[in-house]
């Protein structure tokens, strides 16, 4: 990695976020998922509308990693009622953390949750959580090894598939 930045995105980067989020998931969760799960959740998830709404709501932050500008990853995490469970006021949800195949292994990944924690701090936040597929193990380790620790669990509906996902929690 040689020139990382971070964009904080806004409306107008709606495009790009779409085009960023619809690759990684598909990267991440395609070979696990029907191409019908997989269209349907894309189709429901990612429009321009919703993540218009998304971008918009004053309690969800979003960001891009960038390397010499173009875009690695990016996460979204949320505050107060915008978390999708729990919705503490001390807590903060990362809702997503995705990196670009490409980019896998390269520490983009830790760069983005450490601005996910550092965003929840600032925030006074009295801890972070999230919740991760129970079969990426990468990704559970990934949470292991920066202090987050299963605590419960919910479940995912892609398509037509309901999955597990191990909730996760780290306090500051």
């Amino acid at each position: 990695m040689t020139h990382i930045t971070f964009k904080a995105l806004t409306t107008a980067d709606v495009t790009a976020l779409q085009v960023l989020a619809t690759q990684t998931f598909e990267e991440t969760f395609r070979q696990h998922n029907t191409p019908e799960d997989m269209q349907d959740y894309l189709d429901r998830a990612f429009t321009t509308a919703k993540l218009q709404q998304e971008l918009a709501n004053p309690d969800s932050r979003f960001w891009f990693v960038l390397e010499e500008g173009n875009p690695a990853g990016y996460l979204k995490v949320n505050f107060n009622t915008a978390q999708t469970e729990l919705k503490e006021a001390t807590g903060m949800e990362v809702e997503r953390i995705y990196v670009a195949a490409a980019w896998l292994g390269k520490g983009v990944g830790q760069l983005l949750l450490d601005k996910a924690i550092q965003a929840g701090a600032e925030q006074g936040c009295a801890y972070s959580w999230l919740g991760v597929w129970e079969n990426n193990q990468r990704a559970m380790r990934f949470y292991e090894k920066n202090g987050f620790v299963p605590f419960d669990e919910h479940y995912f509906t892609l398509g037509t598939s309901v999955q597990r996902d191990v909730m996760m929690k780290r306090v500051y």
